[in-house]
């Protein structure tokens, strides 16, 4: 399976991300799972992407031109997808993965989820958005879906294409069902 992961490249944050970060990458790779992710060396990114490697996964990087450029680029990349901006990243993750799972980030991996998430209400794909709430990270934004839910400003159920999830047992489940 090709997994896109959404997730922070910041490495100031929670140490308890970066562990879970790396027990989900370990998975993937010892179960033969692909990785399309954003291909940065640094926070997550680089916690998953060197995870999934050192387990014998593959790992493919959407890199945008200016991370390359900057020589921010991860250095475990099996595929080395270049774009030209976000939006071409996000679309090409979209295309290239089976189910995208989003770890703790910030604006990027927002608009990374919820770009993903509109696309399937309008029907252009039919993949889901699996929110990893590691620590109660997500707690917020699944507030905020509720209440959207409650307002009327959400056609159907949005737990048909954002779920979240608390452990990675829990992942799994829906993955392999």
């Amino acid at each position: 399976m090709k997994i896109g992961v959404f997730c922070s490249a910041n490495d100031n944050i929670s140490t308890e991300y970066f562990r879970l970060a790396e027990e989900l990458g370990k998975w993937m790779g010892e179960n033969g799972h692909t990785l399309v992710y954003g291909g940065v060396d640094s926070g997550l990114m680089r916690t998953i992407g060197h995870a999934v490697h050192n387990a014998g996964g593959t790992c493919i990087g959407v890199v945008p031109r200016i991370i390359e450029q900057g020589g921010r680029q991860a250095t475990c990349l099996d595929v080395d997808i270049p774009c030209d901006n976000l939006s071409d990243r996000k679309d090409i993750m979209l295309l290239q993965s089976d189910v995208l799972v989003a770890l703790p980030g910030g604006i990027g991996t927002l608009d990374e989820v919820f770009t993903v998430a509109a696309a399937k209400t309008i029907g252009y794909h039919d993949k889901r958005v699996i929110l990893y709430n590691m620590d109660g990270f997500w707690n917020s934004a699944v507030a905020l879906l509720d209440d959207l839910q409650s307002r009327g400003m959400i056609r159907g159920d949005y737990c048909t294409y954002i779920t979240a999830v608390t452990s990675l047992e829990e992942l799994i489940s829906i993955l392999n069902p």
